[in-house]
């Protein structure tokens, strides 16, 4: 089978397309057929290794010995099941996420049926499917751990990214005001997904307009942690996405500032079923920005880690006939 795969850390050229052996399910694994994954920030900052202190420890510390195959989610076709799978047939449509040992640029892979992994919605489409668990769990992961309750202000910093637009989604699910932060070219993007305020901050700063927040979700590590607190209403929370908000909440706290919550997303038991009936009722969907066939993949993280990237960015490693996908999925792109 075909895989995308890097042998040493940096620019986007280093990835590369090689025949591997195509894997067998174990006797709780499933094999899937994959037809589209995407790029993450987690994708091109595993490539690049950066942040230096967290990746390499992980995969290799002079050259990646481990994940060397990237991709975090994915959506595709059950092939085959192992011997003790029952909660998958074949031909099932699933997605998931592979968490960090990666995997998912590559024709086909194996996932433990009690992983991240479950049918995809029916209103969703392959490419819309696999653009669902890195942004969704994450926004889902910080909005509960902020203890998000309906009649709270949140605002959202980075509103128009993969997390960005999930966050301000389910924090309107969950019954609060949203006020989202992005720029001139997103803001109706934004205000289609439903916030209720959309501000621009190429012409205004947030910190300054006025309301304060029971959350500020800073979804891109931009909001600047002295504008947040300052809008923040005593007792709030700020959320910040990554791991470099973890030296941020220390710092926040050693200050005596409000409580920070911040570091990686980890998703608990029936969060992908979770965001699937959201999809399937209509109260979230995914935003897809580019479409690039899986040939291109190193243009598209040129474009992911530019920075400018609406929503998603998917990767059609192979498309479903037509006949195979009955009820094709409405349209959610942007």
């Amino acid at each position: 089978m075909k895989a995308v795969v890097f042998r040493k850390y940096g620019a986007p050229g280093v990835l590369r397309m090689e025949n591997v052996e195509k894997p067998l399910p174990r006797d709780d694994e499933i094999l899937v057929r994959v037809h589209a994954t995407t790029v993450s920030a987690a994708d091109w900052r595993f490539r690049k290794a950066a942040p230096f202190f967290v990746v390499r420890p992980m995969i290799g510390l002079l050259r990646p010995k481990k994940n060397n195959t990237l991709g975090l989610e994915f959506a595709g076709t059950v092939e085959k099941r192992g011997a003790n799978v029952t909660q998958f047939r074949e031909r099932d449509r699933v997605f998931g996420s592979m968490g960090f040992r990666m995997g998912a640029y590559a024709e086909y892979v194996c996932v433990g049926e009690n992983r991240l992994l479950a049918v995809q919605p029916r209103n969703a489409t392959d490419e819309e499917a696999a653009a669902i668990p890195f942004g969704g769990i994450s926004a889902l992961h910080f909005l509960r751990r902020a203890k998000i309750a309906a009649g709270q202000n949140v605002l959202v910093y980075g509103a128009s990214g993969s997390v960005g637009t999930y966050a301000v989604q389910l924090a309107k699910h969950f019954g609060a005001h949203v006020s989202a932060v992005c720029s001139t070219e997103n803001l109706e993007l934004v205000k289609s997904l439903g916030a209720d305020e959309v501000i621009d901050y190429t012409r205004q700063d947030f910190s300054k307009a006025g309301p304060v927040y029971d959350i500020v979700f800073d979804a891109v590590g931009k909001s600047g942690l002295r504008r947040s607190m300052r809008v923040l209403k005593r007792g709030g929370v700020l959320v910040g996405v990554g791991l470099s908000s973890i030296l941020g909440g220390l710092w926040a706290r050693m200050k005596g500032y409000r409580t920070v919550s911040g570091g990686m997303a980890r998703s608990q038991p029936g969060d992908l079923h979770f965001l699937k009936s959201l999809v399937e009722a209509g109260k979230i969907r995914p935003v897809i920005d580019r479409r690039y066939p899986f040939t291109d993949i190193a243009d598209a993280h040129r474009y992911v880690e530019a920075g400018h990237k609406k929503g998603n960015v998917v990767i059609v490693i192979a498309k479903r006939p037509p006949a195979a996908n009955p009820t094709p999925g409405a349209r959610l792109e942007v």
